[in-house]
């Protein structure tokens, strides 16, 4: 079917609605679901070039599939790289990002208080492997710089990072990197691209939990990673086709529909998480907040510079200690047991709201003293902020809270 190209230059919100493969014969208006795992060819000749890549069309589903294709296509015009790839989870994207830009003997700097799974795969499994990597600081670009090695091939950063929301200034973090002829890779599944846009301040390569905000209603697992035609497709896609990483069209669907209302969810959980944090702030039960958007964030600044101005849907809190005794992981736990509409679970960019504990949960396979080094301590209480009124959250959380001796 023949049908006009999008014209340049269009915004990302009309993007997220129309960026797609082009309709079948049969005119579909909703992207199709492409559910086959091969596609029949016309004759031996045409199966032949395209299983070697000398024409384009589709063979089998691990190498291509067009409603993947599609996913892939309007991510990267939302994250405005080149091309992206889309992965079976999160973690499959930073794997394959690590499997394909490093080798034995190199080194990766990375930040000292992202997701659990992250700081186990590279501090612990890819050693394996012959690779090292330096945790530091998030927020200390000097650090950053001290732990570059002449064998460091790679900056891995996560910004906001879950649960406590520090940032790292991407801009500063490329210039670093670029100055060493190394690597820069941001994981951007807390902001996505609605907030910020990591490729357009230097970044080399973007990577998602696509089972995050996302996809936005928890239904199915998914990841990507965002960046150069070069390096995405050539070098990571060509990996990928042999290793198996790929996102099955089912949930590639699924995301897919999801981007169409990213924009809206995002900036209303935003709107609704600031709220919240400015709320919880002045509860005398709660010691400290985490949230970008809060004046008392120590980079307020910079995630409002950096966020579009919006501070996300994830917050975190501290309880306070008690005078008349119980430890602060029993007093986190009964704030979160106490709640009945908020969903305890440790995903998050849903749009119900969920709450963890992240010292027993996304993180409670770290050590003690990773734990403490990431700031995570058992008083940390996560929130992910969703689409519920603004007044049945509050009351949610005050019913443990108000009850703590």
């Amino acid at each position: 079917m023949n049908e006009p190209l999008l014209p340049a230059g269009l915004h990302p919100d009309t993007l997220a609605v129309r960026e797609a493969v082009a309709r079948s014969q049969w005119g579909e208006h909703s992207e199709a679901l492409y559910l086959t795992s091969s596609f029949v060819q016309s004759d031996c000749e045409s199966a032949a070039r395209r299983f070697a890549n000398e024409e384009p069309g589709y063979t089998y589903t691990r190498t291509a599939n067009p409603t993947v294709a599609s996913f892939e296509r309007r991510l990267a015009a939302l994250e405005g790289t080149e091309c992206a790839l889309a992965t079976s989870t999160g973690m499959a994207a930073i794997l394959l990002l690590a499997l394909t830009v490093l080798r034995s003997g190199d080194h990766v700097v990375a930040s000292q208080s992202m997701f659990g799974s992250t700081l186990k795969l590279l501090g612990s499994e890819m050693t394996r492997f012959g690779i090292e990597t330096t945790f530091v600081p998030q927020t200390d670009l000097h650090a950053w710089q001290a732990a570059i090695r002449p064998n460091t091939r790679l900056l891995f950063a996560e910004t906001p990072t879950n649960p406590l929301t520090d940032l790292c200034d991407i801009a500063a973090l490329a210039g670093i990197a670029h100055a060493h002829g190394v690597l820069l890779a941001v994981d951007n599944s807390f902001s996505s691209p609605v907030l910020q846009r990591p490729a357009q301040l230097g970044a080399d390569i973007v990577v998602y939990s696509g089972t995050k905000i996302l996809e936005g209603q928890g239904r199915v697992m998914a990841g990507a990673v965002c960046g150069t035609t070069a390096l995405v497709d050539k070098v990571m896609g060509t990996f990928m086709r042999s290793a198996g990483l790929n996102l099955s069209p089912f949930n590639a669907w699924v995301v897919l529909k999801g981007l169409e209302t990213l924009a809206l969810r995002v900036r209303a959980q935003s709107a609704a998480a600031l709220a919240l944090a400015t709320w919880l702030q002045e509860h005398p039960r709660v010691a400290r907040v985490y949230y970008p958007g809060l004046a008392s964030h120590p980079q307020h600044a910079l995630a409002m510079r950096q966020q579009s101005g919006l501070g996300g849907a994830v917050l975190a809190f501290d309880v306070a200690a008690g005078g008349l005794g119980g430890g602060l992981r029993e007093r986190a736990f009964h704030v979160i047991d106490s709640t009945r509409v908020c969903s305890i679970t440790a995903n998050l960019g849903d749009v119900k709201t969920t709450i963890t504990h992240p010292a027993s949960t996304s993180h409670g396979r770290l050590t003690e003293e990773q734990r403490r080094a990431a700031g995570i301590g058992q008083g940390l209480v996560r929130v992910s902020v969703g689409l519920e009124h603004l007044d049945d959250l509050k009351a949610d959380l005050s019913r443990g809270l108000d009850s703590l001796a």
